[in-house]
């Protein structure tokens, strides 16, 4: 870098002749001062401007504690609309390109002061660009794509284009994050332990749920089979995760440790004790059995806190009659229940209209927890 230009190995791609495309690095530092983020806007006459969104703070937290930690590895590039004043010089020689690309340095002329408007501008990366800017990898050397076109028109197409990429879906990112071993942002992160448990309740030869979750690797001749989704499972077990759940003591937040094998045992415990207190409606597909739909799991997995809170209360996880403990307690409820038949008591409603929705949810969860209070104080 000289005092008004920025010289850098590239590649000039051969792919539409009006718009130079290169590929090129930059350092962390250098991005701030190169490329603006051109943020959406109307003036008082309605026109609009620029296309960025607001910055997401927790976003570029996120990238920077990942930057600023160890082993980094970023291969998310940026990609820059480039000024026409850019100059590209093809290397000498016999070979400097193969028909695809052409090699040589680039030239991207530097704002005359750091007020100055940048030549560049972000069309996808603001939020890595923002964290670069504050890293203390200051040389870090970052993957650039640059298109050269200074038309707002031309910037917008490739803005939406690049963000119209549907995200993962849910339950594949699910199932990866098991295998991921690296440090996580933290919504992932949060989402790793249940995912790891509920893995291990699909895999496990003790488990009421062994082959009955549907997970993306689920091939379409198993799909007949599982008939829980473990979206359904991993929102129950990260409710009982929380500070109000039975599991959440299981987690020292002191030493970042988590009682894994405890956490196991006690869902394994509990959801038995469900399979066996109604057999006639585990297994079913949801069709048949609101016992496996979402709604059935959220709403059992709500209770479950209540029973196991109490049940540990009195005896260890481990002891021989912790079996017969909270089938005694599954007992409370099961007069009331209707899964597969019938209409609910209180909730007037027909078993198999029951919905995976928040309200349905809480409605049924409620009732659970209420006729398995009332019952307990009735049975004391």
């Amino acid at each position: 870098m000289t005092d008004n230009v920025i010289k850098r190995r590239a590649l000039r791609i051969e792919q539409n002749p009006n718009i130079p495309l290169y590929l090129f690095a930059l350092e962390a530092q250098e991005v701030d001062l190169v490329a603006d983020v051109a943020r959406i806007s109307r003036d008082e006459a309605g026109k609009l401007f620029g296309y960025q969104r607001p910055e997401k703070k927790q976003h570029v937290k996120q990238i920077l504690e990942y930057l600023d930690g160890e082993d980094v590895l970023f291969p998310n590039g940026l990609i820059l609309a480039l000024p026409t004043t850019v100059r590209f010089k093809g290397s000498r020689g016999p070979n400097p390109g193969d028909g695809l690309a052409t090699i040589g340095t680039l030239e991207i002329p530097l704002p005359e002061s750091r007020d100055a408007p940048r030549p560049a501008l972000i069309v996808d990366g603001q939020q890595r660009s923002r964290a670069l800017a504050l890293t203390r990898r200051t040389t870090l050397p970052i993957t650039v794509a640059g298109f050269v076109a200074e038309d707002l028109n031309i910037q917008r197409d490739q803005f939406l284009r690049v963000n119209t990429v549907s995200p993962l879906p849910s339950n594949l990112v699910s199932e990866l994050l098991p295998e991921v071993n690296t440090q996580l942002p933290t919504r992932l992160s949060a989402r790793k332990l249940p995912a790891i448990l509920v893995n291990a309740l699909n895999q496990d030869n003790d488990s009421p749920f062994k082959g009955l979750v549907k997970q993306a690797s689920t091939t379409p001749d198993k799909k007949s089979d599982t008939v829980v989704k473990d979206n359904s499972l991993i929102t129950a077990i990260t409710e009982s995760l929380s500070p109000s759940g039975v599991l959440f003591s299981y987690k020292n937040l002191a030493n970042g440790t988590t009682d894994t094998a405890s956490i196991r045992k006690i869902l394994v415990v509990y959801w038995t004790a469900v399979k066996n207190t109604f057999p006639e409606a585990w297994g079913l597909p949801p069709a048949k059995s609101r016992l496996m739909h979402g709604v059935g799991i959220r709403s059992l997995g709500r209770l479950m806190d209540r029973v196991m809170e109490r049940v540990l209360f009195d005896a260890d996880i481990d002891s021989p009659d912790i079996s017969d403990r909270v089938m005694a307690e599954l007992a409370l409820i099961k007069p009331h229940c209707h899964w597969t038949k019938g209409r609910w008591p209180e909730i007037n409603t027909p078993w198999n209209e029951l919905q995976n929705t928040p309200r349905h949810i809480s409605i049924l969860s409620n009732y659970l927890i209420r006729v398995y209070r009332d019952s307990r104080m009735g049975a004391s």
